[in-house]
């Protein structure tokens, strides 16, 4: 049995799932958030709790099992709590501003590189070289993430670019001579 399936999904007060075939919806205080769901799969409501249940042991039920699960609990936790990404640009001249719902980053180009929040995306600059990405999509907030570190990944010589908050660049030695 799926470690993960199995576990019950808590649902807080305030947070209304409905489940329908092969579409499961979460309506929270943040937003709405649907995923589509493999029809196989069926849900159990017990009081403040949700279980996936699986028809059979079949290896493609099992690897569905556990996933369901995750993708509806980070539904009802984006829309409780949300999720957020937080970046940091390391580097001589390298910083950002937020210009409306525009990013705008000087990463040591020749112009600067503007980068237009999503829909449900929000970015916030407590710092010219700190970024945090902010949403009630995991995915998104994730994707955007990435889509920023990819304008300029951190170099192993230096360290220059734009790196994830915590994230260790395994530096190299440079020339000797």
């Amino acid at each position: 049995m799926s470690r993960i399936g199995k576990l019950p999904i808590e649902i807080p007060t305030g947070v209304d799932v409905q489940i329908e075939t092969g579409l499961v919806r979460v309506k929270g205080p943040k937003g709405e958030l649907s995923q589509a769901v493999s029809r196989d799969l069926s849900f159990e409501r017990e009081d403040a709790r949700l279980v996936v249940k699986r028809p059979t042991d079949r290896g493609e039920h099992r690897a569905l099992h556990g996933l369901t699960r995750s993708l509806v609990f980070n539904m009802v936790h984006g829309v409780t709590e949300g999720f957020e990404k937080r970046l940091e640009i390391q580097g001589v001249g390298y910083r950002a501003q937020l210009r409306g719902n525009t990013l705008e980053l000087a990463l040591g180009y020749s112009h600067p590189v503007r980068v237009e929040a999503p829909e449900g995306i929000d970015f916030e600059l407590p710092a010219p070289t700190q970024i945090i990405v902010r949403g009630i999509d995991k995915q998104k907030v994730g994707e955007v993430a990435a889509q920023i570190r990819k304008l300029r990944p951190p170099e192993p010589y230096k360290g220059k670019g734009v790196r994830y908050s915590g994230e260790y660049v395994a530096r190299k030695v440079g020339k000797r001579a």
